[in-house]
């Protein structure tokens, strides 16, 4: 390029002093301005390739200084023909904002400056590159290079605001990922691009507003002024703009609200309650499934230590009681108890007093759905003559709405028993479920209790008493209670079983199963029992594995289990581990003796006293390994059966059923063919 560019301008352009690269630029734009003129175009893209490969990718600063100039020199000369060289021109000058050297950055600020004047909007392309660059800039830890790039932003807010090429959605990303940045000057940058974009009619910021809103309410709690006062105004003004909106996408935004209504911050809960208070009066239909969480974050700023804050959620808890809701239009009459009762044990007066008061109304309002949810428990339930009253209505209601069960029964079962007492709820709901003529629900209504049982802190008690079932008259009745109607399913009872030690009767149990027992239903339950092993609440059991000549007829159900798994199952693998991980040790002198009642694989262990132990180390009540503490197991054998064989009965009548369908449909569709 020696013939288009004169070597002693090449070397100015090169040169540590400002004033000769400021001159060799000039020569380089009245040269690019001829070839413009001549359409010698061709020249005019060697002359910036060798800008930017000689110049601003050099390793020495004063070459990168003079590219960059050159470049923005090289645009001015194109004039109304710079759009088509601008893919050159303006990536190597976005490449030396993140030069290291402090005087490069500043003049790719100046250089892309300069490019902007001149193409204005057909710079729009590069714009979501360009805003990245602006936002580390603005933090940049040169003061020059700030100034120079605020410089820089003022105008191309100006070119965006003037440009209808800009595209909103593809900015929004961008914004979103730099909303929760810390530094106070990109956070300053951000916010005043949110306010200009804001500010042209044709962008329509508030449609993505949830996408930064968060964002916006992080600053509030920032530690300038300045900062927080910027956003602020910059969330009074949209705050505003929703009032005057006929379409606003509540339901997002109500979410970031209730989060941002318990922050630690004063400001910041004062200006979330304030808009939570308006959507209240604006959002209609659109907030009611939210409503529930609205509730939590109102109930706790009622008791709030600064007035304005009390003042204002006392009047949205008014504006929301209000507010008459119906549970078919997705109001959740649960999920508003829910939160109204765990606002009971709040430390603040008022807030209960406000928790009470909502679920009086709710009582009055919608009593069928409250007692759905058992929210009158602290008015009914508590009596005896209506106990089972509440009991079988729940029942009836998880049987009509399976959903119910699958969604909220954990919920409802574990506050049931809470207030009144885990032991008398299970009993009655086995005694219901006992006779219970829909099989199909029994078995599901079952499992769940089940699954309650192994897993709910709120059960523990119940499960410590099981625990002493061959020992203790308590848990042996409890045992009994709860095996009648644990009988629709062989994974309770064999988990009933494990929890109350009654590992020979599990082990008759897991013989027992048929063919048609072991389904796929079957071996969901049972990878999830043999997860649950491996929890704190199994942990006595897993360390009964430390003594296997005591603890024989655990192995033996342990063992039978494993052989109903696949081999290729995770429930399978995590067994074998566990079994794997037993002592090797022998048994200490425990004998295998043939029983009195010529049982020959029954383990007998002598005790200090001459007592026989032959239930996994618990001491018989007559000897006979067939009952222990007054539990005959025989018996309950025997129940168990005749209840699966009704189970079976039924699935076999369902498949039937299900055949006589499929063959009658294929001879109507027969006839018509006919």
């Amino acid at each position: 390029m020696a013939e288009v560019i004169p070597a002693a301008v090449l070397r100015n352009l090169a040169d540590k002093l400002y004033e000769k690269r400021k001159n060799a630029a000039l020569d380089v734009e009245g040269i690019v301005k001829q070839l413009a003129a001549a359409g010698e175009h061709e020249k005019i893209t060697a002359v910036i390739n060798l800008l930017t490969t000689e110049f601003t990718y050099s390793p020495q600063a004063n070459h990168r200084k003079g590219g960059l100039i050159g470049l923005a020199a090289a645009t001015v000369g194109l004039t109304s023909d710079a759009a088509q060289h601008l893919e050159q021109i303006v990536p190597p000058v976005l490449n030396s904002f993140s030069d290291q050297d402090s005087r490069v950055r500043y003049y790719a600020c100046e250089a892309l400056y300069n490019i902007a004047k001149v193409v204005r909007g057909d710079f729009i392309v590069f714009f979501n590159q360009i805003f990245d660059a602006l936002c580390k800039l603005s933090a940049d830890s040169d003061a020059n290079v700030q100034s120079a790039a605020h410089l820089l932003d003022r105008l191309v807010k100006d070119i965006v605001t003037e440009s209808d090429q800009f595209s909103i959605e593809e900015f929004i990303p961008l914004l979103r990922e730099r909303m929760n940045v810390l530094n106070p000057y990109v956070r300053q940058f951000l916010v005043g691009w949110i306010t200009v974009l804001d500010s042209v009619p044709d962008i329509d910021m508030l449609g993505f507003l949830p996408d930064f809103l968060d964002g916006l309410f992080n600053m509030l709690s920032d530690s300038s002024h300045e900062i927080r006062q910027q956003a602020d105004s910059a969330l009074s003004e949209f705050l505003q703009e929703i009032k005057n909106s006929p379409s606003v996408d509540y339901g997002r935004m109500a979410e970031i609200l209730v989060q941002r209504a318990g922050s630690p911050d004063e400001f910041t809960r004062l200006t979330a309650i304030t808009w939570i208070n308006e959507f209240v009066k604006l959002g209609g239909d659109q907030l009611v499934p939210y409503y529930a969480d609205i509730l939590g974050a109102i109930l706790p700023c009622i008791s709030d230590k600064e007035e304005k804050i009390r003042v204002v959620a006392r009047e949205t808890n008014e504006e929301l009681r209000a507010i008459k809701a119906d549970p078919a239009e997705a109001f959740d009459v649960g999920a508003i108890l829910s939160i109204a009762r765990s606002q009971l044990s709040s430390e603040w007066e008022a807030t209960r007093i406000e928790a009470l008061h909502w679920i009086s109304t709710l009582l009055n309002r919608h009593r069928t759905e409250v007692l759905q949810y058992l929210g009158d428990i602290f008015a009914i339930a508590k009596d005896p003559q209506h106990f089972r009253q509440i009991v079988v209505f729940l029942v009836d209601k998880f049987r009509i709405d399976h959903s119910l069960l699958e969604k909220r029964g954990a919920l409802i079962i574990r506050r049931l028993c809470v207030l009144l007492n885990a032991e008398r709820v299970y009993r009655e709901l086995s005694t219901i479920l006992e006779g219970e003529p829909d099989l199909d629900f029994a078995s599901i209504m079952v499992q769940a209790l089940n699954l309650i049982l192994l897993t709910s802190s709120e059960l523990s008690e119940i499960r410590d008493l099981l625990k002493q079932s061959l020992v203790n008259p308590a848990g042996k009745d409890l045992y009994v209670s709860l095996y009648a109607s644990w009988c629709h399913s062989p994974m309770a009872i064999i988990s009933l079983c494990l929890l109350s030690q009654t590992y020979q009767h599990a082990s008759t149990v897991i013989q027992s199963l048929v063919e048609e027992d072991i389904n796929v239903k079957f071996l969901v339950q049972l990878d999830k029992l043999i997860r649950l092993l491996e929890t704190p609440i199994f942990a006595y059991l897993r360390l009964q594995l430390l003594e296997p000549g005591r603890h024989i007829w655990l192995f033996k159900a342990l063992y039978g289990l494993l052989m109903l798994l696949p081999q290729q199952s995770a429930a399978f693998k995590i067994l074998k581990t566990r079994l794997k991980a037993v002592p090797s040790y022998s048994f200490n002198g425990e004998q295998l003796k043939r029983t009195p009642s010529g049982n020959p694989y029954q383990f007998l262990h002598q005790m200090p006293g001459g007592s026989q132990i032959t239930e996994d180390g618990d001491i018989p009540v007559d000897g006979g390994g067939n009952s222990h503490n007054g539990i005959n197991f025989a018996a309950r054998l025997q129940q168990f059966q005749q209840v699966q064989h009704l189970h079976r009965l039924h699935s076999k009548a369902q498949v039937q059923s299900r055949k006589n369908s499929t063959s009658l449909s294929k001879v109507s569709n027969l006839s018509q063919v006919l």
